[in-house]
């Protein structure tokens, strides 16, 4: 029997960056104390009544836009009616039959690397709910209502994803968007950003397991072992208890991150069990041409996109474009170092300080670049002078490493510490003869034909140097004492 194919309809809630919440005026903040975050809108008390964030809707209209999705003319807000402990009205205002954004879709690429359109149904506004937390015994819980009223824009998918690497790659390129453009910090460890894959597989015969959707996943990894999980146990639900779409209803699963398996929680929901009706409180919104247009026009050049243009216009490898394009300032910051001279720079050797000296820092330092002391044109600067031979490579990392923690011009730095770099032969002469004294065997080992002997007088000379010596010069009078 050949393995099953299986089928991933992703449904993602993403909050999105307003300073308030999305009917009422309490702020959004993470890590506040627990339930100092609200007001009788978010409490459900009686009497309050809920008053549209406009910021939410320009945010979730960019959203819509950028995942490629026809924005309503007019859309209206619903009632989903459910009990529970972290949802204190004992409703959700949502949208339901009259979403703000349809028909969208997200390119990713599949597992042989081709590229994938993954159709987007919709995407809709609705506020959050509260957390619960619960003790290990189950005798204690706790709810914190901070979280709830927060504006979630919910974006669900067709059930076109093929493999856990697919749901991987569609969920990356989603937080990329929305980090363009500004709508979300898509941070899944905070919260910002929650999936729910639905999961089902169709087996050789043309039988298909149950639907099976598994609950608030908060990490990228999770979505990956959760849906790797349910192929291995729908495969054996079908396989030993014939259990299909026809002969069981869809469940709700939730992901256990120690044990690492989906445990069962409760019979799907349907829609009526939902008890959907409009919001009496809220009138329909009408969106106005000029809004989708004027949101239409501030979109940035999205990654995927960026990655395609560094890769033709800048001939940079798809690996660093990925790298250059995983952040948008960092993206633009590279642009920015390269086009600061009037004949521009080399992409590539811009690229490796990016990637390399740059990134290292900010990795090290647990930095945002915003943070760091070096501007593009500082860098550019840099570029400029080793590329003049007004200093050598280790003259330019110490100063790139100077500049990145306190700021300060190249140019000055280099005149004010005397850091130009030696290329007068005399002086290089004079250096590589005190080398070759320093090490007598390096220079027997180069004058027999081992060349790789050479790098120890190479160093020799830069220390005679004060390592400000031009490794070519260096290199090619060594070469010619040596011969002679």
């Amino acid at each position: 029997m050949s393995a099953p194919r299986l089928i991933v309809g992703m449904e993602v809630h993403l909050q999105l960056k307003t300073k308030t919440k999305c009917f009422s005026h309490s702020p959004v903040m993470y890590g506040a104390e627990a339930n100092t975050l609200v007001d009788p809108v978010v409490m459900g008390l009686p009497g309050a009544l809920p008053v549209l964030n406009k910021e939410a809707v320009r945010l979730a209209i960019r959203t819509g836009l950028a995942l490629g999705c026809t924005i309503a003319d007019v859309t209206k807000w619903d009632r989903k009616n459910y009990f529970y402990p972290d949802l204190p009205k004992g409703y959700q205002i949502s949208q339901y039959d009259q979403p703000l954004c349809v028909d969208g879709r997200l390119e990713i690429d599949d597992d042989e690397g081709n590229p994938k359109l993954v159709r987007i149904r919709r995407a809709h506004l609705e506020e959050d709910t509260g957390k619960s937390t619960h003790d290990e015994g189950g005798t204690n819980s706790r709810v914190d209502l901070n979280r709830a009223g927060t504006p979630l824009l919910e974006i669900v998918s067709e059930p076109d994803i093929a493999s856990s690497g697919e749901a991987v790659r569609y969920l990356d390129a989603l937080r990329e968007i929305v980090a363009y453009i500004g709508t979300s910090d898509g941070n899944m460890q905070e919260g910002n950003l929650r999936c729910e894959p639905n999961i089902n597989l169709v087996f050789e015969n043309g039988d298909r397991s149950p639907i099976v959707e598994v609950k608030n996943l908060n990490s990228v990894k999770a979505v990956e072992l959760a849906i790797e999980y349910e192929i291995e146990r729908q495969t054996k639900a079908y396989e030993e208890e014939g259990q299909t779409l026809a002969n069981t209803p869809r469940s709700t699963r939730g992901w256990h991150d120690e044990r690492l398996v989906t445990l069962h929680q409760r019979t799907k929901e349907s829609e009526d069990d939902y008890r959907y009706f409009p919001e009496p409180d809220l009138p329909p919104v009408r969106i106005p041409d000029a809004v989708v247009e004027a949101e239409r026009d501030a979109l940035p050049e999205l990654p995927r996109v960026r990655r395609v243009r560094y890769q033709a216009e800048y001939g940079l490898s798809a690996y660093d474009a990925g790298v250059l394009t995983q952040d948008p300032h960092i993206s633009n910051w590279f642009e920015a170092a390269i086009g600061t001279a009037g004949d521009g720079r080399d992409p590539k050797v811009v690229t490796n300080w990016v990637t390399g000296e740059l990134l290292r820092y900010l990795n090290e330092h647990k930095a945002a670049i915003t943070e760091v002391g070096l501007e593009p044109e500082q860098l550019g600067e840099l570029i400029d002078l080793e590329a003049a031979g007004t200093i050598n490579r280790r003259t330019a990392k110490e100063l790139f490493r100077d500049i990145v923690k306190a700021g300060g011009s190249p140019n000055q730095l280099v005149e004010e510490r005397g850091l130009a770099q030696v290329s007068d032969r005399g002086a290089v002469e004079t250096a590589a003869k005190a080398a070759i004294e320093a090490q007598p065997q390096a220079a027997d080992d180069v004058r027999a034909g081992n060349m790789k002997a050479i790098g120890r007088l190479i160093g020799e000379t830069m220390k005679q140097l004060g390592g400000r010596g031009d490794p070519k010069i260096v290199q090619q009078v060594l070469r010619d004492l040596l011969s002679g």
